[in-house]
């Protein structure tokens, strides 16, 4: 049986408690008022802009009073330059909520990716893959925890997050309506959000439940039975999985940009969360393995875990293309607002991400050689692993914070304190059943395995 060790379970809760204290000051920090808003603005011009729209909007507006004549046209544009302060203000306030939920999603994804390719590689009967399914069972028990936070920070964001929440959106005559939104109010209100949300994630929970209680089960069984209904589950989850999985996309992501769509969204975002999720099971098997447990594991099946950690990393990418150069390149207004913001006003990240998830992983995990070196799959993991919070940062903060971003304490602090929590969940989980399972048809077959 493996022991969670002390350091490791200390350095968690460093984390979090760091973590936790930086989320506060994020807090604090972001409720600037109207006046501080517009005296940064001001500071910005000074110096030469900072964000650019921001410094843009504000000399033309300063420009424009001064062109103003008598007829009314200070006051119009004093008003604009009003609502142009109010709209950074409320941008600057929802900035900690978004860098909350961005960790909280990316952690939770990590968890939902395990739990996806765990099931595939018992509804396809894989013969190398079950000497891993320990730590896989360890890994996706940061699910229920990771997807009720992503729930509850949903829920007390507001319209910090989904502007289709604010209220008056659909009412009509209201100032704040939008008829898009209105459109939509039929699946975009907040109690069928809330509904469904907890119905994906109780699904989601109940499989791993079950799968996880026969899986453990077989170890000391007389026969099967325990296999085979594993095997039947799994069939049936991934089913139910490849449906909700699209329509968690849309709500948790998607939602928050409601004037656009994709119907490409939810397998881009399945493709990020299982090479994610993929590259976690190789760091925690190869962590494991440094620390004298995971003996039965060989380079054999580092090499077949770096595979899918390559194979799918070209998937993304492809599903990265498709969905961007082609509503790009069709130049339709309704499509391509998407991307005019992530490409003026993110273009490091938005671009860079394509290098760390792409041009990185095929250079580094194109040679068979190379996935078998443990150094070599880490570091490589290590940037995967960046390459997609920067993905799933690029989904979220354009539409809650414009241009305000920056990766600072809200987004670091964030990361941190789910890091901690998802290492003490996880670790915590395999201390509850032995690393290696006893009575699986295919143990003797995972553990000879040889490529």
């Amino acid at each position: 049986m493996y022991t969670f060790s002390k350091k490791l379970k200390t350095f968690s809760i460093i984390l979090m408690v760091l973590g936790a204290l930086g989320v506060g000051y994020g807090f604090m920090t972001s409720h600037k008022s109207f006046e501080e808003v517009e005296h940064m603005l001001a500071e910005e011009e000074h110096h030469g802009g900072g964000h650019g729209e921001a410094a843009v909007h504000h000399e033309e507006t300063t420009h424009d009073t001064h062109a103003a004549d008598s007829h009314g046209e200070e006051a119009h544009s004093g008003d604009a330059h009003a609502e142009h302060v109010e709209h950074v203000m409320h941008q600057v306030h929802n900035r900690p909520w978004s860098a909350l939920y961005v960790a909280a999603f990316f952690f939770m994804m990590i968890a939902l990716g395990v739990l996806a390719f765990y099931a595939i590689q018992i509804a396809s009967q894989a013969g190398w893959s079950p000497v891993l399914f320990r730590v896989m069972e360890g890994i996706t028990a940061y699910l229920l925890p990771g997807g009720l936070i992503v729930l509850a920070i949903a829920f007390f964001a507001d319209s910090h997050l989904f502007i289709w929440l604010k209220e008056g959106m659909t009412v009509e005559g209201h100032e704040n309506y939008d008829k898009l939104v209105a459109g939509k109010a039929g699946w975009l209100n907040k109690p069928m959000f809330f509904v469904r949300g907890l119905i994906f994630l109780g699904g989601w929970v109940l499989y791993r439940h079950f799968s996880r209680k026969f899986s453990i089960a077989q170890d000391t069984a007389d026969d099967n039975r325990n296999f085979k209904k594993s095997f039947r589950i799994a069939a049936g989850f991934l089913v139910f999985f490849i449906y909700t999985e699209s329509m968690m996309s849309w709500d948790w992501i998607m939602s928050v940009d409601p004037h656009w769509f994709s119907t490409l969204f939810g397998w881009y975002v399945f493709a990020s969360m299982f090479v994610s999720g993929i590259t976690v099971i190789a760091l925690i098997s190869l962590y494991l393995k440094s620390r004298g447990h995971l003996e039965f594991v060989n380079e054999n099946h580092l090499h077949d875990v770096a595979k899918f950690m390559f194979a799918f990393s070209i998937f993304w990418t492809y599903l990265w293309f498709s969905q961007f150069m082609l509503i790009w390149y069709s130049n339709i207004p309704e499509e391509v607002t998407y991307f005019i913001t992530r490409f003026n006003d993110y273009k490091l990240p938005f671009l860079g991400m394509v290098a760390l998830n792409f041009v990185f992983p095929i250079l580094m995990l194109m040679n068979a050689d190379y996935k078998r070196v443990p150094w070599f799959v880490v570091m490589t993991g290590l940037v995967i692993l960046f390459g997609h919070y920067i993905d799933i940062f690029n989904m979220i903060m354009p539409a809650t914070v414009g241009d305000r971003w920056f990766i600072g304490i809200p987004e670091i602090s964030s990361i941190l304190l789910f890091a901690g929590l998802f290492i003490f969940v996880v670790f915590t989980a395999l201390t509850k059943a032995p690393l290696l399972v006893k009575r699986y048809p295919f143990r003797k077959e995972s553990e000879e395995f040889h490529y």
